[in-house]
């Protein structure tokens, strides 16, 4: 097995370079390969970046089912990424969100984000995060 990069995943998801797309479907096609939270993580901020192609959550979370979903890839963390989809597309930030239910066999996960610790909260999720309070 080997582990797959960003640009095969948005080639063929995107295909928007008939090459390098046709070498990225071949490749998942035909070879068994991890799909890292790194990678999925770098892949969701090239997708929904302003700067690139701006996708809403929803297609987003959706690309990422997709290619997870594939018969060729193995996601090691498979139910923290469907947790941290679900979280992103309720509102939070896709690198809170993977941070969080990565950590979710610890105690918690300690930030100083209070931004993260409200949506958090708002999606039910605040019991887990750990906001350190600010000397006054």
């Amino acid at each position: 097995m080997i582990v797959v990069d960003t640009n095969i995943l948005v080639r063929y998801l995107m295909k928007d370079d008939r090459q390098q797309t046709e070498a990225a479907i071949r490749f998942l096609q035909h070879q068994k390969c991890i799909l890292l939270p790194t990678v999925v993580l770098e892949t969701v901020w090239v997708l929904s970046s302003k700067k690139s192609y701006a996708l809403t959550r929803e297609i987003v979370a959706a690309k990422i089912r997709h290619i997870a979903g594939l018969t060729n890839i193995i996601v090691p963390d498979a139910k923290a990424l469907s947790l941290a989809l679900n979280h992103y597309e309720s509102g939070m930030d896709f690198a809170d969100a993977l941070h969080l239910t990565l950590s979710s066999e610890y105690s918690g996960f300690a930030t100083l984000d209070k931004k993260m610790w409200l949506c958090a909260e708002r999606i039910g999720l605040a019991e887990q995060v750990v906001l350190l309070p600010l000397a006054e």
